[in-house]
């Protein structure tokens, strides 16, 4: 059977047969009828060709980053996207490889996964990688769920920086609720950095871990090594969070400044920006830390004839039959996500990498020169403090009125940043990459004069 072919009414008559049933009715009985959704509201049957035109029609109404100039960032960034990342992932041994039990036939899939790893442990400064998390939200929870771990349970605080992603900080609060670990919020200072001693102060002795993201949520670079010190201090271990995955090929990863877990989302190698995913959770650590670390881990070994192997390493049973004594409930792979990324990585390399970074933050900057220089309300909420490639505007108006008003003018000019709550300032959070082009920055220029 064909995968786009439904089964027909012989098919259904067979299966129906088989199950001793009558009727699709008899099948789903079951169900409560006050929960069943009952008979949809659908349109007349169409051709091929009248119902590929609908649908064509309703795809059109969707606003494509690439039919107006986008500056919306807020966790998910656009970059190039090479057009092998996809001709890779459709291959049939990728494609329909998922979790790979059986090393002797998985060996493809289970280099990618190597070569990932080793990739995100060297960008991470961190000894080790696994093989990977969900998002960057599920990331942050695996890393704070894994430092409660390692303090053995003695410690029952989380103190995060409210400079972190909203989203993965009410996913962490979810997580946390049942599970009798406080989460403490400290928030940003007035630069839009996260403040060290502040987060000493909440640390306190019971906590477990200290997280903060850099780039941050404002697009502040925090100074790292001033907060590893803070953890430290208090005997908690330092979580280093990334949402621009970019970032890391100019910016250092927290391993390099004393922190023992960098993860987030990496997203930005090489997988579009959705309608809410797929995204890709990464995740890295100290060797001394690994037994506790989530996820599954690809080592490399040889084989009976002294050849160069990979297979899955330090995954008990437990991680996929024992929830009570698993170190995480991370059971997918995530593996197509996976190579997308390694495809993506490797085709650049590490100076393609370095040299995309400098474009971002080149780009950015300029629109930061050209901002400073409009007037008419429009200016930097943080104007001394040091961005990559996202940063925080401020306006004649409110941020979800501001982004209103430019679209209105035919520029997706940010994400409002009150949009989640937050005691930052409320304007407009403006992520620029090396896909922002002049004509883009001009759009939103004039747009924002129009509207001072």
């Amino acid at each position: 059977m064909h995968r786009w072919i439904g089964g027909g009414p012989s098919d259904r008559r067979a299966i129906l047969s088989e199950l001793g049933k009558d009727s699709i009715d008899q099948l789903f009985e079951t169900i409560p009828a006050g929960v069943r959704a009952g008979d949809l509201d659908l349109p007349a049957p169409m051709d091929e060709t009248t119902l590929l035109t609908r649908l064509e029609g309703l795809a059109a109404e969707n606003v494509s980053l690439d039919v107006m100039p986008s500056f919306l960032g807020a966790g998910v960034y656009r970059h190039v996207e090479p057009a092998v990342v996809d001709a890779v992932l459709q291959r049939a041994e990728f494609f329909t490889s998922y979790t790979p039990y059986q090393p002797e036939i998985s060996q493809g899939t289970l280099q990618a996964i190597f070569e990932y790893q080793t990739i995100i442990s060297r960008l991470a400064g961190l000894d080790v990688a696994n093989a990977s998390l969900y998002d960057g939200a599920t990331a942050v929870v695996e890393a704070a769920l894994m430092a409660h771990r390692v303090l053995k349970g003695t410690r029952n605080r989380v103190v995060v920086s409210e400079a972190v992603h909203p989203m993965y900080r009410r996913v962490l609060a979810t997580y946390t609720s049942a599970l009798g670990i406080e989460v403490v919020t400290v928030p940003a200072g007035e630069d839009g950095r996260s403040d060290a001693q502040r987060l000493a102060d909440a640390a306190g002795d019971e906590a477990c871990c200290i997280v903060v993201q850099s780039p941050n949520f404002l697009g502040a670079v925090e100074d790292l090594s001033a907060v590893a010190g803070a953890a430290h201090g208090r005997g908690a271990l330092a979580v280093h969070v990334v949402a621009e995955a970019a970032s890391l090929g100019i910016l250092k990863g927290g391993g390099a400044h004393g922190f023992d877990i960098v993860c987030g989302e990496a997203q930005a190698f090489g997988i579009p920006a959705g309608f809410g995913g797929p995204h890709l959770g990464f995740f890295a650590t100290r060797t001394k830390l690994v037994r506790q670390m989530p996820g599954r881990l690809v080592g490399q070994t040889v084989d009976a004839e002294g050849q160069r192997a990979f297979c899955l390493t330090l995954a008990t049973r437990e991680q996929h039959i024992r929830r009570a004594k698993a170190t995480s409930n991370i059971c997918s792979n995530h593996g197509l996500m996976l190579l997308a990324a390694v495809v993506w990585l490797e085709l650049l390399g590490g100076k393609g990498l370095a040299e995309l970074a400098r474009a971002n933050l080149a780009r950015a900057e300029d629109l930061k020169r050209q901002i400073r220089a409009l007037g008419g309300g429009w200016k930097l909420a943080y104007p001394d403090t040091p961005t990559f490639n996202e940063f925080l505007v401020l306006g004649p108006a409110n941020g979800t009125k501001l982004q209103q008003a430019l679209l209105d003018r035919g520029v997706l000019g940010g994400v409002p940043s009150r949009l989640w709550g937050g005691s930052w300032p409320d304007g407009l959070l403006v992520a620029v990459t090396e896909r922002t082009t002049k004509d883009d920055v001009a759009a939103l220029i004039d747009a924002m004069e129009k509207i001072s």
